[in-house]
């Protein structure tokens, strides 16, 4: 086993790379040995962004009904978290990440959201909750000298599902839909258990094997067979 070593954990690959493949999570944490990155169409990070500055400073009640009232007041900040030690472990943790966006509300507590642009899926919901908690545990147990609110009393998604596209005379066109307001529950033991297996994981003397679905190893491991 790999002793006293404290592995840096990035929030996004908690959902979608740690389920598509723990080798791929494994060689990324443990040796930096990164999966190529796939082409992103540009128009998903300008929704986003437009999103995250369309909600800036606004209040909440103006944004989802039935939302608890507060003011959307921080974007886009870096986070660290300070090192986490679990039981029955020989190496630690910390999380280092950037949210997009911290609510604060009206009783002085805090809620970390997420943006998405996609349809809503509620197998998805979970991993994305990991995030949520990821960056919830990172602002309320900071590294010295990085950003820190406290108490995080709520998690949530804004899922943009759009639905209807608009073309005006004048030549300009515009993408419609909802916003719709996902809780996410808090759930610190759940989180604590599967940044248990993370460790777990991360322990191995080498990397687990590849997902019999994850398209990079069996590409990797094909090229082996023949000699490439």
């Amino acid at each position: 086993m790999i002793q006293q070593r404290n592995w840096v954990l990035s929030p996004s690959d908690f959902a979608f790379l740690w389920e598509e493949c723990k080798r791929c999570f494994y060689l990324k944490v443990v040796s930096r040995f990164y999966r190529p990155r796939p082409p992103m169409p540009k128009i998903f990070s300008s929704i986003d962004a437009q999103m995250s500055s369309c909600v800036a400073g606004r209040r909440t009640e103006t944004i989802a009904a039935g939302m608890q009232p507060g003011t959307v007041e921080f974007g886009e900040q870096f986070v660290e978290s300070a090192t986490i030690s679990l039981p029955n472990h020989t190496t630690t943790c910390s999380i280092r990440g950037k949210f997009d966006s911290v609510i604060k509300f009206d009783d002085g507590t805090y809620g970390v959201i997420d943006f998405k642009t996609a349809e809503r899926r509620e197998e998805h919901i979970p991993l994305y909750g990991r995030q949520l908690h990821a960056y919830a545990y990172a602002l309320e147990n900071p590294t010295p000298g990085s950003f820190s609110l406290k108490p995080i009393t709520t998690l949530g998604l804004w899922v943009f599902e759009p639905a209807q596209f608009r073309c005006d005379q004048d030549g300009t066109a515009s993408l419609h839909g909802r916003l719709p307001w996902i809780d996410v529950p808090r759930d610190d033991e759940a989180f604590t258990l599967f940044l248990d297996d993370v460790l777990r994981v991360l322990e191995f003397p080498r990397p687990p094997g590849g997902a019999p679905s994850c398209e990079w190893c069996v590409y990797r491991d094909t090229s082996r067979r023949v000699g490439l």
